[in-house]
């Protein structure tokens, strides 16, 4: 089986803050199959730390109001690209962020609101058929 894994999960410190989410559940889920760690954040050359992202009007945003769309999206086709031809049979991402959120995403205010909806690698992903899952969901 040839596994995405969102990097933060599997402990790499590339999340906005310098830091993981790390989960065991994760990597003892893996455990014996080909893993590919994604962090479209890091595929476009961002830096960790760096300020919080989320999604406004179908746009990335940063927490001071700079437009990063641009940035993320081609951090994501990169990903993609990584990922090459060959089928992946799941990606397993972190919950809420604006790139690997599964089923919510935060809205936009920076006030800790969640709401319905994918982040845009997820969207990536799930547009090539790849299924989609969460941790929790392991």
């Amino acid at each position: 089986m040839r596994i995405a894994v969102s990097a933060c999960l599997l402990g790499e410190k590339c999340k906005y803050n310098g830091g993981d989410n790390r989960n065991v559940r994760v990597i003892d889920f893996v455990q014996g199959h080909e893993v590919i760690p994604v962090c479209p954040e890091r595929a476009a050359g961002m830096p960790s730390p760096r300020p919080p992202v989320e999604i406004r009007c179908g746009r990335l945003v940063d927490c001071h109001g700079h437009d990063v769309d641009a940035c993320y999206r081609a951090g994501v086709a990169r990903t993609i690209a990584m990922l090459g031809d060959k089928p992946v049979d799941l990606a397993i991402l972190q919950p809420r962020s604006p790139t690997c959120g599964v089923h919510q995403v935060y809205d936009g205010t920076f006030s800790g609101v969640r709401t319905e909806g994918r982040g845009i690698l997820a969207q990536a992903l799930a547009e090539r058929g790849i299924p989609l899952r969460e941790p929790e969901e392991l």
